[in-house]
């Protein structure tokens, strides 16, 4: 039934600012923009080893009574270092969520809460780093 991770997607009240913080940390620029009523409603990167879709939809479209909290599960992209990966996101901006901690010889993580109240994860994943290489075999 599940097949793979199609698209995340956060909501922001801000999205030009969101475009701009994201093309920082991410350092490409959206190849998605989609305009309601004539300013930007939906913004989508393409990134990562497969090329997964990462959205931005304007928190004017979110289902109602939806909670301002950061909530929910955390979906942890891989980096190839972590420390130095942490370090860059708060330095532009973010606040730390869950520190660096290791969950076992290979699997490390840590979150941040960007400065729209949505949590990234990020992880370093041996696991992740030998299905890239079967794949290359």
């Amino acid at each position: 039934m599940l097949r793979g991770m199609s698209t995340l997607n956060f909501y922001v009240d801000d999205l030009n600012a969101a475009k701009e913080w994201y093309t920082e940390v991410l350092g490409i620029e959206p190849y998605f923009v989609r305009e309601v009523e004539g300013r930007p409603a939906y913004i989508e990167f393409r990134i990562g080893d497969h090329l997964h879709e990462f959205g931005f939809i304007d928190a004017r479209f979110a289902p109602p009574g939806q909670d301002q909290r950061p909530a929910g599960a955390v979906l942890h992209w891989h980096v190839d270092d972590i420390e130095a990966s942490l370090e860059r996101l708060v330095s532009l901006g973010a606040r730390v969520y869950l520190p660096v901690t290791e969950h076992g010889p290979g699997f490390v993580t840590a979150s941040v809460i960007d400065p729209f109240g949505n949590i990234l994860g990020i992880m370093y994943n041996q696991h992740y780093l030998d299905m890239l290489e079967e794949g290359r075999a």
